[in-house]
C-alpha cells in the first residue's frame, strides 16, 4: 500500500506571504474568491486566508518571513477522507515528520482539520490533510 492510495486529490497549495491584503488582491484579480480567513493562534497568531477558483484551493498567510523568490511556495497539501491509516502508513514507511510526529489538529473551516506534515527529498513539506 502506498501513502497516494488514500489521496483524494490536492487539498491546497500553500503560499506565504509578507503582506496578505496584497496577496488577497493580487488572486481576487485573477479571478479567485476569498473563501475563509481565520487566525493560526498556535502558529504565532498568522492570519491566513484561503482563496479558490474552480477545484484550485490556496492558502496564503501573513508570517512576515516569504523568501520572496522562485521556489518560494510553502507547501503542497494533499486530501486524504481519513487521516489515521495514512499516518499509520506513513510511520510505519519511515517517512521523516515535520512539525510534529503526531496527527495535528487545527480549529480551521467548520469543524476543523486534522493534518501531519512529511518532508519531500527536495526538504519540501508534502501535507496529508483531512478536513473535519
Amino acid at each position: 500500500m502506498k501513502l497516494m492510495d488514500y489521496v483524494t486529490g490536492i487539498q491546497h497549495i500553500g503560499i506565504p506571504t509578507n503582506d496578505l491584503e496584497a496577496t488577497k488582491a493580487f488572486y481576487t484579480g485573477l479571478g479567485f474568491e476569498l473563501v475563509y480567513e481565520t487566525i493560526n493562534e498556535s502558529g504565532g497568531n498568522i492570519p491566513v486566508a484561503f482563496l479558490q477558483a474552480g477545484d484550485i484551493l490556496i492558502e496564503t498567510y501573513e508570517n512576515k518571513n516569504a523568501a520572496m523568490k522562485r521556489g518560494a511556495i510553502d507547501h503542497l497539501a494533499l486530501n486524504v477522507p481519513d487521516i489515521e491509516p495514512v499516518y499509520a502508513l506513513a510511520k510505519e514507511k519511515g517517512y521523516h515528520f515535520l512539525e510534529s510526529d503526531e496527527i495535528v489538529f487545527l480549529p480551521f473551516w467548520e469543524k476543523g482539520i486534522r493534518y501531519f506534515l512529511i518532508e519531500g527529498p527536495n526538504k519540501e513539506p508534502i501535507e496529508f490533510l483531512q478536513k473535519l
